[in-house]
């Protein structure tokens, strides 16, 4: 099936009801097991995108790897925020994704109007004027930028600390689950570049001990100074 080229219908629709500054929002990293959630935020304009853009995850890594600097030039405005692994286990990731959100937002040099959000849930909130468009990541060209600009960043982020830690293969896997990834943890156990909420660390008994609450408090057996003998 052919893919349908992202238009700006959406924010056509905004600007009529008076938004001059529309920007589209988009994460990546949300399901990893290791490395930041990155939210990428895009100003386009109304002019014609590159010809290729579409939604990051439809494209090749080659494809995206070449489009990104291509993008970097064409938009109006861009910025990327970053919650870190830490920051995703203290706060949950809906609270995660909204601290990256506004730290991508409040570091464009232009203040927006109006938001477009990708998905149905509108994790980002008031001060701002939030659309939510289901699949805007392939619908909504300042979106779409967005998710390839993020995308590509994160990877990146990850490729280069997969330098320090060859064994969990961040580079090709970028922090998500794999088999390489899972081999990788039972047998060395969580970095520090880890979220230690998630549920992967339930099937690891060596490493189980290190799971963290949302408090940041251990939920595991053994004492906290254990846990950090053990575990790094």
């Amino acid at each position: 099936m052919p893919i349908v080229p992202p238009t700006h219908s959406v924010e056509r629709s905004l600007r009529r009801a008076g938004a001059k500054v529309v920007v589209g929002l988009d994460e990546v990293g949300r399901g990893a097991w290791a490395g930041p959630v990155t939210v990428g935020a895009a100003v386009t304009g109304l002019r014609r995108a590159p010809q290729g853009l579409t939604d990051s995850k439809l494209l090749t890594e080659l494809r995206r790897e070449a489009l990104a600097p291509v993008l970097a030039g064409w938009v109006t405005a861009y910025a990327l925020g970053h919650a870190s692994p830490q920051e995703c286990d203290e706060l949950g990731m809906t609270a995660a994704l909204r601290l990256a959100a506004v730290r991508a937002l409040e570091a464009l040099p232009v203040e927006p109007d109006a938001v477009i959000l990708d998905g149905k849930h509108d994790y980002l909130g008031g001060p701002w004027r939030v659309r939510t468009v289901i699949k805007g990541d392939q619908s909504c060209i300042c979106v779409s930028a967005a998710s390839v600009l993020a995308k590509v960043h994160r990877d990146g982020l990850m490729a280069e600390l997969g330098e320090a830690y060859p064994e969990y293969g961040f580079a090709a896997n970028a922090g998500y689950p794999s088999p390489v990834h899972r081999a990788a943890l039972e047998e060395f156990g969580p970095t520090e570049h880890h979220r230690l909420s998630w549920a992967y660390l339930d099937a690891l008994p060596k490493w189980r001990h290190l799971k963290r609450g949302r408090d940041g408090v251990g939920v595991g057996e053994g004492s906290a100074d254990e846990q950090l003998t053990l575990g790094f």
